[in-house]
């Protein structure tokens, strides 16, 4: 009961990225009454609570993400969130109070060697998060052999385990294309220089470029977001637009080919049309790829818990700035079912299901038993 009535003050209080002052507060607060041996800073908000073990041995990492989404929550539950348009709609509260919940049995049954650490980190939502953990000399003070990480996964059987070895989850990025030629009269279209027949090249060639089957070894995928021209007047022919779009690919070598190839032929177009070109890179999520000995040990938690596993076939379209830490230390990252008919992440109505963090708990409580308490082979 202590931790749904955690998780509840968590999701009626939610903050957006870079600004859970008081979301890192209840954490520590619930966390310090269990001792910790170290207490880390990490930026303005993020914490890591460090549990020693006597004898040397490995640092084991088990992140969570303390940050909400913009956006206005549909729910008639006591503990709807009090903060207008801003919503637990990702379930970061049920992934926290997860890690709050091994605080409590690792309180209980301290590390025999090396150390646990419990990262509570921010900006999860904004990609910026994980990279900025990650740069931070305390992180990299800690030297982790493991990090672990899960995510709760709307539309797949309650408690279930999702595994895939390799890549898990999307790399992604937000383009923004920014196209500058000059105004002029409607009623005289020659003297000036419209961007609009470059925004219909570019879309119609991106298209072809993301659906190139021979270019890629695995999935690509190009979505417009925001297109932008001139302004409302029509007695102005347009002189500058805009083109917002999010790339994705499930394998980081198929990134790096797609966004190159999407800015060379960008540019090609803006040059024919006599268009200045300016191009910016934002929300840069690499692919989250699981190291195969961490897989091993996640299938072997649930079978040992004697949870349903699923091996996906694929990686998730959706991408986790876990891939940060992925891209340098050992991790492994999975998913938790949270029933096959519950409200899909980021949507209004979603609320993160309490019946599964006690599987969430065991889960990550059995991979630090194996590789902290466990004797040594």
């Amino acid at each position: 009961m202590e931790l749904i009535t955690l998780r509840h003050k968590l999701h009626q209080n939610p903050e957006l990225s870079n600004q859970e002052f008081r979301t890192s507060e209840h954490i520590s607060a619930f966390i310090q009454q269990l001792h910790p041996d170290e207490v880390i800073l990490l930026g303005k908000t993020g914490k890591a609570f460090v549990f020693n073990g006597k004898q040397p041995g490995k640092t084991i990492v088990f992140r969570a993400e303390l940050d909400a989404l913009p956006i206005t929550e549909i729910s008639d539950k006591p503990y709807q969130s009090v903060n207008e348009k801003v919503a637990h709609s990702c379930g970061h509260d049920g992934h926290m109070t997860i890690v709050a919940g091994l605080a409590q049995r690792i309180a209980e049954n301290r590390p025999v060697r090396g150390r646990a650490v419990l990262l509570f980190q921010p900006a999860e939502e904004v990609e910026q998060g994980a990279r900025d953990v990650v740069e931070d000399p305390e992180f990299q003070k800690l030297k982790p052999d493991y990090i672990f990480g899960l995510h709760n996964v709307p539309g797949k059987k309650a408690n279930s385990i999702l595994v895939k070895p390799g890549s898990f989850a999307a790399a992604s990025t937000g383009m923004t294309i920014k196209l500058t030629g000059k105004t002029s009269h409607a009623a005289e279209p020659e003297n000036g220089i419209s961007p609009a027949m470059a925004i219909s090249r570019i879309i119609h060639r991106l298209h072809q470029l993301s659906d190139s089957s021979v270019l890629f070894k695995d999935m690509v995928l190009l979505t417009i977001v925001h297109v932008m021209l001139g302004e409302i007047a029509f007695g102005t022919s347009p002189g500058y637009a805009e083109i917002r779009v999010t790339l994705r690919a499930f394998e980081n070598e198929d990134m790096e080919l797609f966004t190159a190839n999407t800015e060379k032929l960008v540019r090609e177009i803006a040059h024919a049309e006599k268009l200045a070109c300016e191009i910016g890179w934002s929300e840069v999520f690499p692919a989250t790829v699981n190291h195969p000995e961490c897989i091993q040990m996640i299938e072997q938690s649930a079978i040992d818990l004697g949870l349903s596993v699923e091996n996906l076939q694929t990686p998730f379209k959706w991408s986790e700035d876990f891939a940060y830490y992925t891209g340098i230390y050992r991790g492994g990252f999975f998913g938790l079912g949270a029933g096959v008919h519950h409200p899909q992440l980021h949507n209004p109505e979603y609320d993160f299901p309490d019946e599964i963090m006690d599987t969430g708990i065991s889960m990550f409580f059995n991979l630090y038993e194996k590789l902290l308490v466990s004797p040594s082979e």
